[in-house]
């Protein structure tokens, strides 16, 4: 059985857009940085709580891949789906979908590296993490879209 991956909803905004009316395509690499800040504060209850484990993540790899425009006041969603969990690092798949008709506008996959910011190195997922990090947040849908759901 799937189970409902985690689910962010946003609303484009005007500055977000470029001279063609639509979302600027470097807007969705803000979209994915905040849709998984929503997601590690559901996974670790805040970012705080992460940093407080002597632990923080930075970015290694993002790809995106677009397939329609999102406009000016559009609800969109961007769902997040673990993807695969290394020594030292693990990586999310997230699908942008417009909320009115749930057309699929882009995809991206981003990886990120487990670091100890006292030590200023990367470091192995500690246990707990790597659990919390595994299991997902399933089913958690957080709006910032002020939609009807």
């Amino acid at each position: 059985m799937n189970q409902a991956p985690f689910e962010f909803r946003f609303r484009v905004r005007y500055g977000e857009c470029d001279a063609q009316g639509v979302v600027f395509n470097a807007r969705y690499g803000d979209y994915v940085d905040i849709a998984v800040n929503e997601y590690i504060r559901t996974l670790f209850g805040s970012y705080q709580n992460l940093l407080d484990t002597d632990s923080d993540i930075q970015v290694v790899s993002l790809t995106t891949n677009w397939k329609a425009p999102g406009r000016f006041d559009d609800v969109l969603c961007a769902t997040i789906a673990p993807g695969q969990l290394g020594n030292s690092s693990f990586s999310l798949h997230l699908v942008f979908r417009r909320f009115s008709d749930g057309e699929e506008l882009a995809s991206a996959d981003i990886t990120y590296v487990m670091i100890s910011p006292a030590q200023a190195s990367k470091k192995i997922i500690p246990d707990n993490l790597r659990h919390i990090l595994d299991q997902g947040a399933s089913g958690i849908v957080i709006s910032h879209a002020g939609e009807d759901a």
